[in-house]
């Protein structure tokens, strides 16, 4: 910050808060946890608050330890691995482990609440300044002598008080966002239930009634129900794509997900129920199954057994409806159904050559895909728009906190003390202070 505020002053970590890190009990001592004293791991931070914890540690563990008690207020942030910058207060009176450090506001500097929304406000900066080594880290040392912008005592609190008033209508904004993927998905669901069942063409049809329509099984309506090689295809540096689920698990088919390639010659000697064509339809039996995508392309692919591949019969189903028929709920129950395996389900295909199926007449087909297009483009464009609205509230926490510290989120005060001079005064009292004794622990 090159030029502060009225009234505010640059300082550091250390200035404003007693700085310390805890330790871990050697765990092949048991009697050193199961204790009453909370213990907090790094992977606990990052709420608000810590008021309770996965573990607790002993007196004997305690004592026995690097292990530190640290009072409620405290201010803990990880220092190591995927968690740096992480941050809560401590709600509770509680010991941490030697990844977290641990402030302790000087009461005349600052309060927990504005060294939180700062250390909050840094998180990335921290996720920068750890990165070099194996295993990304801070040290104490770099985050004492962290430098921070000091606002006059009365204004902490304001800013505080403002932050937490905002923040909590950010994050309630955020947790609404955040329910409507899954009522997109129903949404969606419920237009392929209303499509094969014959709900959503009754007005065009005229009537309720499904005397057109047909109960048939999937082998049925398809000239081949197949699936990829069930041995390992050899691999090359270039030629024909070899993809896995992966490469349509969004339903979408997306062939530079293609994870290697195979000769064209091997391609060139599978048969031809085993070689996409535009029209086909892929479905993923094993794993993750009941997945299925439209072939609307013509290059050359492959796959192994994990996808079976559909010819539909275009005399009698179309691909785009036999596409929303493998999507439904009505095949996924089936499919739940027959799925055999526990560590990996796995969909025989005697058994998705024998769903049943709801099979309108040709005309009705074309009408229930284009009804069903119609609402799902309109199920996309909000699906866009909730991708905008999300990536927009994201950005709003690191704004605020940013406009936080360089003093523009509340006004100041010109009776406000100065910062410089409580630092003073803080500096003043702690060379006062009587020094601890040092000296040899008796035996």
């Amino acid at each position: 910050m090159s030029e502060l505020p009225t009234g505010w002053a640059q300082t550091t970590l250390s200035k404003i808060a007693a700085w310390g890190s805890g330790g871990t009990p050697s765990r092949s001592e048991p009697s050193y946890y199961g204790g009453g004293i909370p213990w907090i791991k790094t992977g606990e931070l990052g709420p608000r608050f810590v008021r309770s914890t996965e573990e607790s540690i002993s007196e004997e563990g305690l004592s026995k330890s690097s292990a530190k008690l640290f009072p409620a207020g405290s201010v803990a942030i990880a220092m190591y691995g995927a968690t740096i910058g992480k941050t809560s207060i401590l709600g509770i009176q509680a010991t941490t482990n030697q990844a977290c450090a641990v402030g302790i506001p000087h009461v005349e500097a600052t309060t927990k609440e504005y060294l939180y929304h700062f250390l909050c406000s840094q998180k990335e900066a921290f996720i920068e300044a750890g990165k070099g080594g194996a295993q990304p880290n801070i040290s104490q040392a770099i985050i004492k002598d962290w430098n921070l912008p000091l606002a006059p005592l009365p204004e902490q609190k304001r800013i505080a008080d403002k932050l937490d008033s905002v923040l909590a209508r950010v994050d309630a904004c955020r947790d609404r966002l955040d329910r409507l993927p899954a009522l997109l998905k129903r949404f969606r669901q419920s237009i392929l239930a209303a499509a094969t069942s014959g709900r959503l063409t009754e007005d065009w049809r005229g009537t309720v009634a499904l005397s057109n329509w047909a109960k048939v099984s999937v082998k049925e309506i398809c000239l081949s129900v197949s699936d990829g090689d069930h041995q390992a295809p050899p691999q090359a540096t270039s030629g024909i794509p070899f993809i896995t689920i992966s490469a349509f698990n969004t339903g979408h088919l997306e062939l530079h997900k293609a994870s290697r390639f195979v000769p064209k010659e091997y391609f060139g000697s599978l048969s031809s129920i085993r070689r996409p064509a535009r029209g086909d339809v892929l479905y993923s039996v094993t794993g993750s199954i009941g997945i299925a995508a439209l072939v609307d392309v013509d290059a050359e692919f492959t796959f192994q057994r994990h996808v079976a591949i559909l010819k539909p019969d275009h005399s009698r189903v179309s691909s785009a409806y036999l596409l929303h028929l493998l999507s439904s709920e009505m095949i996924k129950e089936q499919a739940q159904l027959i799925a055999t395996g526990t560590a990996q389900l796995t969909i025989p295909l005697n058994g998705l050559r024998a769903f049943v199926i709801n099979l309108p007449p040709a005309n009705e087909q074309t009408e229930i895909v284009r009804r069903v297009e119609i609402l799902f483009a309109f199920a996309d464009r909000l699906e866009a728009r909730l991708a905008t609205a999300r990536r927009q509230v994201g950005q709003l926490t690191p704004a605020l906190l940013a406009k936080a510290f360089r003093g523009e989120l509340v006004a100041q005060d010109p009776a406000d003390e100065p910062a410089a001079e409580l630092l003073q005064r803080l500096a003043a009292q702690r060379a006062e202070a009587p020094k601890a004794k040092r000296g040899r622990a008796k035996a």
